[in-house]
């Protein structure tokens, strides 16, 4: 996460206009340590400043908070627990009233139907959808206590039987709406891969990652584990702190809107300029890459306005 703010006298930075400069600067959230060739110029914190005054980027943050997992069972919805080691599931206890709630809200079962109360609120942009459930990975709760884990269900016959999985995203709606109350007067940007309510994946999106492949997400410290987000449900909870509207796109059709098509240079450049064809054709290249629906192109941008009007905020 980075956030921009105010710095009356800060240092100049060459990447942007000296009237900007002279206003602006950057900040860095982040629990690891500061690296060591990070710019003088770049302040480097482990919690959101208060007070801020301009952009607010959070990219693959929500994916990363922990949520709890719950299975749909004859008496409604319980948490599902895990042991961290060998990873062997079991049902717990019914599911908070909290977490009922949002459940009701925002993750439809084949028990419960939609409710209007989480509709999308009005002037809100809506792009296209998304879904998950081909990951195949089965999610759960720690039973000890431990970080939030999961497992391959199709190698583990074990697992608590249910034509149902939920991941509550409760927390990181509270995460979402504590980041947006730090804006004074600017823009909050979350940029992660997820769903919405009438696409939510029948089996949740928990998996774990070791080394860029994808493994079962076992909390045993071997891999980073992550769920995708509810984009909608993030977003209503950012809009009542904001009391403004958002708007939320998938990223390649956020930016093709702001003219990256991916397209490839013509042909007769390489003629007439061949580094400057090498140059196209690689920017190129990064915007299809930045674009594939099968890849980051399905990240969705969520644009929360704080004190200023929504169309300035999202226009190209």
């Amino acid at each position: 996460m980075a956030s921009a703010r105010p710095a009356p006298g800060g240092p100049s930075l060459a990447a942007v206009p000296p009237s900007l400069a002279e206003r602006v600067r950057f900040t860095a959230v982040e629990y690891a340590n500061r690296p060591e060739n990070l710019p003088e110029e770049i302040n480097w914190v482990s919690e959101i400043p208060a007070g801020i005054t301009g952009v607010l980027l959070a990219t693959e943050w929500l994916d990363n908070v922990p949520l709890d997992v719950a299975v749909h069972s004859e008496d409604g919805w319980r948490y599902v627990l895990v042991d961290p080691e060998s990873g062997a599931e079991s049902i717990g206890e019914l599911v908070s009233p909290a977490d009922l709630d949002w459940l009701t809200t925002w993750w439809p079962s084949s028990a419960t139907s939609p409710s209007t109360d989480g509709a999308p609120n009005p002037g809100v942009t809506w792009t296209g959808a998304t879904s998950d459930s081909e990951l195949g990975f089965g999610a759960a709760r720690p039973a000890q206590g431990s970080s939030l884990t999961a497992r391959s269900r199709p190698s583990c016959p074990e697992t608590p039987h249910s034509d149902h999985r939920a991941e509550i995203g409760r927390p990181r709606d509270e995460a979402w709406a504590n980041a947006v109350r730090q804006i004074s007067r600017g823009l909050a940007v979350a940029v992660d891969y997820g769903h919405l309510r009438d696409e939510r994946p029948v089996d949740g999106t928990l998996t774990g990652y070791r080394g860029g492949r994808q493994v079962p997400p076992v909390p045993d410290g071997s891999s980073d584990v992550t769920a995708h987000v509810a984009m909608d449900s993030v977003a209503s909870a950012g809009a009542a702190v904001a009391r403004c509207a958002y708007s939320l796109a998938l990223q390649r059709e956020a930016l093709r809107a702001l003219g990256a098509d991916g397209g490839r240079p013509p042909l007769s450049l390489a003629g007439t300029d061949p580094v400057g064809y090498v140059r196209a054709l690689a920017a190129a290249s990064t915007v299809a890459e930045l674009t594939d629906p099968a890849g980051l192109g399905g990240h969705w941008w969520l644009r929360q306005p704080v004190g200023i009007p929504l169309g300035s905020a999202v226009a190209r």
